[in-house]
């Protein structure tokens, strides 16, 4: 008599990592196959909006608890942060079997407007472009500069193997010129990494990414 198969279970695509230097210490969890929440807290309160949305609109449950040298300034806490999100995001990819692997968004705060497309290419690559004249000297809220945005995004990029478009269409808020890029890099990193039942392998003409 056969007996019947046991469905396979997709492998869990979470990853956990600490990282410590002399400026910061993080410890970072995600899952991507999550839901969305998230629990953040880096002393640069509107990064912790910033990242809580993205885990909100990517749909990847995050937890992320980091200190840092926010007396010299914030640089250093939100870099050091990248580093790792970017790290465990690689992690939880894995071999990316069966991913879609592009996704782009368009997503409007207000009068902001951004796009972001995101290939999971294994190949760092960050475009970022379209922000107004001076966006990079705004601070918002008293410890994140605008200048970070574009760092982020490249950081991200390196370290998790993407490569990230991102186009500030429209905007004349700095906080909402934020916002619409990172509500849009989780749209796109949401499409980009969601599992497609019609691929069978790795999403890749050359069989690895």
């Amino acid at each position: 008599m056969t007996q019947p198969t046991q469905p396979t279970r997709p492998a869990p695509r979470t990853a956990e990592l600490t990282r410590e230097t002399s400026e910061s210490r993080v410890r970072l969890r995600l899952d991507l196959d999550g839901t969305g929440a998230s629990s953040v807290s880096t002393g640069v309160r509107f990064y912790d909006h910033m990242l809580a949305s993205f885990a909100k609109h990517s749909l990847v449950d995050l937890d992320v608890d980091a200190t840092g040298d926010l007396d010299v300034d914030g640089h250093h806490t939100v870099e050091d942060v990248a580093i790792v999100l970017g790290d465990a995001i690689a992690l939880a990819l894995g071999d990316k079997r069966g991913i879609r692997r592009f996704g782009d968004a368009t997503v409007p705060l207000d009068e902001a407007l951004a796009l972001a497309v995101v290939d999971v290419a294994g190949r760092p690559y960050a475009v970022h472009t379209g922000e107004p004249a001076g966006q990079e000297y705004v601070i918002i809220g008293g410890q994140y500069a605008g200048s970070m945005t574009r760092h982020v995004i490249e950081t991200l990029a390196h370290h998790a193997g993407l490569a990230i478009h991102v186009r500030v269409l429209a905007g004349r808020d700095p906080h909402h010129i934020v916002e619409a890029q990172f509500k849009a890099l989780a749209r796109a990193f949401r499409a980009a990494v969601e599992p497609d039942p019609r691929v069978t392998g790795v999403p890749s003409a050359k069989g690895s990414l």
